[in-house]
């Protein structure tokens, strides 16, 4: 329906009674239900409750003045509920900002470190210019050692031939003994 149409009925309607007004209604959903060319727009459940309450009191031969005051009270506490559904989805999108941004910082704070530990490792391989050997020691029998142990400087003779060693020699071939 064009623009200048909608606005020429409304113009029409406006010097109805209440009463006669609801009769026009009756006719327009009785013509959309033969009609209509396209179907009717979604409608929020606040609209969608209002317009099963006022049919409920219409089908109840309720006055037209009775029903148009409780569709006035109607239609301001949904302004507040709408007032309040807005304030609730402005909060959540505010949380949901501050998360995502907590995220993405998180995630660069670690990729930054994750990088800076990578370079500091090729840095001190390349200054040193010498291939990383690690060793784990394992003493049969020993207490494992804690945070606040000292280091053990020499093993006991009384374990020494249960002591393994584990060496890691870099997969490169420069390793110690090869010459290179």
């Amino acid at each position: 329906m064009n623009d200048h149409l909608r606005d020429r009925i409304a113009r029409k309607l406006e010097t109805l009674s209440d009463e006669k007004g609801y009769q026009v209604l009756d006719y327009v959903e009785f013509l959309e239900s033969k009609y209509a060319v396209k179907p009717e727009t979604p409608l929020s459940i606040f609209t969608r409750f209002a317009d099963t309450v006022e049919d409920t009191l219409r089908a109840g031969k309720v006055s037209a003045n009775a029903i148009s005051e409780t569709m006035g009270f109607m239609g301001k506490a949904m302004g507040v509920l709408n007032g309040a559904v807005a304030a609730g989805k402005s909060v959540a999108t505010d949380i949901s900002g501050t998360v995502k941004n907590v995220g993405t910082n998180a995630s660069a704070a670690a990729t930054a470190a994750v990088a800076a530990a990578s370079a500091a490792a090729t840095g001190a391989a390349k200054a040193q210019n010498a291939p990383t050997v690690t060793a784990t020691v394992s003493v049969v029998g020993a207490p494992a050692p804690t945070a606040d142990a000292p280091p053990i400087a020499k093993p006991d003779p009384a374990v020494a031939e249960s002591i393994a060693v584990e060496t890691h020699w870099p997969t490169d071939g420069s390793a110690p003994g090869t010459g290179q």
